[in-house]
């Protein structure tokens, strides 16, 4: 076989069909995923000071960002076993919309809880999306080439993260008071509030734009002929606890979705608190607290634009490294980096932290594509897993927040914080070793 038909192979033709532009129209959701991501992130800290709140206090944002992944994960799947691959990435993209733009009542309303909500909201539309496009994608081609062209989808993540962090800087960061967190602490509650108000509207107004270009392309799904493609010819009256159990019987399944957990709370802590430590450690060299943040922002794109680049390069990389022994490799160098941001600190750290993305970048659907090898008949449900895995990202943030929030070590406690992607790095590390052994 010539190049250019392996190539085409893994570009998405199956049994002679081709499925490019269902694959372009695809990859655009991986794209608005990853705006959603890289937007939330800095919200920690931007909510944290508009509302006055503690550092694990802001992290509710992340509680009910990741939250809705894991709750709505599992019905998900069982609405793609009933349906089709389209029909849930047209109810996600619905969803979707739906809690962008509850931003703008929230807003009205004045408090956190409205803004939790349609985050979770948001996110149950997230949920369903992954749920089914990184499976559907799976579906487009030879299964030789599905780990590789599930990467080449994900490559379009950090693009749509990258813009996701370009606005919450310019549009959002840059935008809101530059009090810092003591002098609003200083404030009585009328120049509080008025203060709030306007801080909250500069911060609905990226949402609210974002809404109308979901529905946008929700409008496309809806006219433009994408394939309705099945996994398999089980339909969804088959019974659920055959299939559950055939994915519980599945070793690398199981490691799988483990390894995932993990992986997923590494990514969001490191790129949630780089604004932190980036703070800290500017500050510290006589930076105003917005300067700072502001700063730390431009640091955290560009780890994501390391990011980006890197997929494209491990895409070629897999050709002639087993995926697994390449993710092992990484998550090492990568606790060998985080050493560096919690042990030196300061510029160093900093620099270490952002080189830490370039060996994330091939761990998501890596371990997705190991994972759903072997269970080709139960992938809806067996994705449903992967994606309720992404409560690491829920949960491991706020772990990192309290050790944040403790302020009790000899070490800074941001940096001491670090140490929870450290031991997240080391399971990845060891799935992968595993897998490459098999």
């Amino acid at each position: 076989m010539t190049d250019d038909n392996k190539k085409s192979r893994l570009l998405v033709t199956r049994e002679g069909v081709s499925y490019v532009l269902p694959f372009i129209v695809v990859t655009c959701c991986f794209a608005l995923w990853g705006f959603a991501n890289d937007i939330t992130n800095p919200m920690v800290k931007a909510f944290s000071k508009i509302f006055r709140m503690s550092v694990t206090d802001g992290t509710l944002v992340q509680v009910a960002f990741y939250g809705g992944y894991f709750c709505m994960a599992l019905p998900a799947a069982l609405f793609i076993r009933r349906h089709t691959f389209r029909s849930g990435i047209v109810m996600g993209l619905a969803l979707y919309a739906l809690g962008v733009l509850l931003f703008i009542p929230a807003w009205a309303m004045g408090s956190f809880a409205p803004f939790l909500l349609a985050y979770f909201i948001l996110t149950c539309g997230l949920s369903f999306l992954e749920t089914t496009a990184n499976p559907y994608i799976l579906l487009m081609g030879d299964r030789e080439t599905a780990t590789r062209r599930l990467n080449l989808a994900q490559s379009f993540n950090p693009i749509g993260s990258l813009a996701g962090m370009f606005v919450a800087m310019h549009f959002i960061q840059a935008r809101l008071s530059p009090l810092d967190t003591a002098q609003r602490a200083t404030l009585d509650d009328a120049q509080f509030e008025a203060l709030k108000q306007s801080d909250l509207a500069v911060l609905v107004q990226p949402y609210a734009l974002l809404g109308i270009v979901i529905l946008a392309l929700l409008a496309v799904m809806l006219l433009v002929r994408i394939p309705a493609l099945r996994q398999t010819s089980r339909t969804g009256r088959e019974p659920l606890l055959p299939a559950v159990r055939r994915l519980l019987s599945n070793k690398p399944y199981r490691r799988g979705v483990v390894a995932q957990f993990f992986y997923v709370g590494a990514q969001i802590t490191c790129w949630t608190f780089i604004i932190q430590y980036g703070t800290r450690v500017f500050m510290a060299e006589g930076m105003t607290e917005q300067a700072a943040e502001v700063l730390s922002q431009r640091y955290n794109i560009v780890a994501m634009v390391l990011f980006c680049v890197m997929r494209f390069i491990n895409i070629a990389l897999m050709k002639y490294v087993k995926p697994g022994r390449l993710m092992a490799f990484f998550a090492a160098v990568a606790l060998v980096l985080l050493c560096g941001v919690i042990l030196v600190g300061g510029r160093t750290g900093m620099c270490c932290l952002v080189a830490v993305s370039a060996c994330m970048s091939l761990m998501f659907p890596t371990i997705y594509g190991i994972a759903l090898g072997g269970v080709q008949e139960d992938a809806e449900l067996g994705s449903a897993g992967l994606i309720m895995a992404i409560l690491g990202g829920s949960l491991l943030p706020a772990l990192q927040a309290m050790i944040i929030d403790s302020q009790v070590t000899v070490l800074p406690s941001v940096n001491l914080s670090f140490i929870v992607p450290a031991v997240c790095f080391v399971v990845v590390m060891l799935y992968g070793i595993r897998h490459s052994r098999a």
